[in-house]
């Protein structure tokens, strides 16, 4: 890892936009680590912005927690339109199996801004809580993304 501190030369000429992005991106990503723990909403909304903001269309995510709620890995499940996303209960299910996750956190964007659930947002929320629930892992929260974000655990929606 880079020591911020220092100055970084390039010699082969400018960077490209593209090359700026993806240091910006590296730099932004350190400030969250592994082993930080994701059971307090200011923290994962703050991580969960970071990777979804962005998008022009909506992206379903998960992050795998362990049992301590320590970030395992953050995946990118789903990728939709403008203003909807099709979620799958058994790919979820097999992507918490592979990771060995303990608990999970749901989240997508609104590409529109307006971070308030649909009632399809609270549907699927449902049908992935009780098909985790049969093989014993927890769901902590699912942020919504927008312009700001909206959590389920903190309206007292799970």
């Amino acid at each position: 890892m880079q020591n911020r501190s220092q100055p970084v030369y390039v010699t082969e000429g400018p960077l490209t936009t593209h090359q700026v992005l993806e240091k910006a991106s590296s730099i932004l990503a350190e400030q969250f680590t592994e082993s930080d723990v994701y059971s307090e909403p200011t923290k994962t909304k703050e991580f969960l912005e970071f990777k979804l903001a962005h998008y022009e269309r909506e992206v379903f995510g998960i992050m795998l927690l362990d049992n301590r709620h320590r970030l395992i890995d953050y995946k990118e499940l789903f990728f939709g339109t403008i203003d909807a996303a099709s979620i799958y209960p058994r790919e979820v299910v097999k992507a918490v199996l592979a990771d060995n996750a303990a608990a999970v956190i749901f989240a997508h964007n609104h590409p529109s801004g307006v971070a308030e659930p649909s009632t399809a947002d609270k549907l699927i929320t449902k049908r992935l809580v009780d098909a985790l629930q049969l093989i014993d892992v927890r769901v902590l929260d699912h942020i919504i993304v927008g312009q700001t974000s909206f959590s389920f655990a903190e309206r007292g929606l799970l």
